[in-house]
């Protein structure tokens, strides 16, 4: 899916370290202001880091929930980001543990898979999709629904209901060929080093996405 996760989490990164800065200048002594400042919250996930290098920020465990973040690759709805171990440093953002999760609309899904595919939702938690193809010498349209899963970090859509447009003998002798081009491998690509996708599943509105990685690096 290109570069439109890897630009999603740098938004929210960006707005974490926004914020992080308002708190700062807002309640650290000398601001002015007579707001106390937070005690560390008691279940942080990890201890803080004693060898942190000059001008690094360790930030413990954060979290941030965004109801849309868009990109040049396409938009994100219903976002929500959790970091554990996080340090700021000079070239971005890393994470001990980072998952996302977001729903990915059918339209940008689609518009990264290309080929022509459209996608939509179908019964039982199954994905609709339509493209049309190149079989023994001709042009048909393929409709089709199957089974959406994560498998090996990839985005995969394996048919089960295959109709295409033409005579019954034809779809007799191109089904074995068709199930091949219908068949839905995608590596969700432009993500940060270390993370994959895990778990999708079928919305009426997208797919719904988790992604996650362990000692993440997302860079300027």
């Amino acid at each position: 899916m290109k570069q439109f996760v890897l630009g999603a989490v740098t938004a929210l990164v960006a707005l974490v370290v926004a914020l992080l800065f308002l708190v700062w200048s807002v309640g650290s002594p000398g601001s002015g202001s007579d707001r106390p400042v937070p005690a560390a919250s008691p279940t942080a996930s990890a201890s803080a880091p004693t060898d942190l290098a000059r001008g690094e920020t360790w930030l413990g465990d954060v979290n941030l929930t965004s109801n849309q973040v868009v990109t040049g690759d396409g938009g994100l709805e219903d976002v929500t980001a959790v970091g554990s171990g996080v340090t700021l440093t000079g070239d971005g953002l890393r994470a001990a543990r980072l998952d996302l999760d977001a729903v990915i609309p059918f339209a940008t899904a689609a518009e990264q898979i290309g080929g022509g595919v459209t996608l939509r939702a179908a019964p039982n938690g199954r994905a609709g999709l339509t493209r049309r193809v190149s079989v023994l010498g001709q042009d048909v349209e393929v409709r089709a629904t199957g089974r959406v899963s994560a498998e090996a970090g990839q985005l995969l859509i394996e048919p089960e209901t295959i109709d295409l447009d033409g005579p019954d003998w034809f779809d007799s002798a191109a089904s074995a060929i068709v199930r091949q081009l219908v068949t839905i491998r995608h590596t969700v690509e432009g993500v940060p080093a270390g993370m994959a996708l895990t778990s999708v599943s079928v919305q009426d509105n997208g797919f719904r996405a988790h992604l996650r990685g362990e000692n993440v690096a997302i860079t300027r």
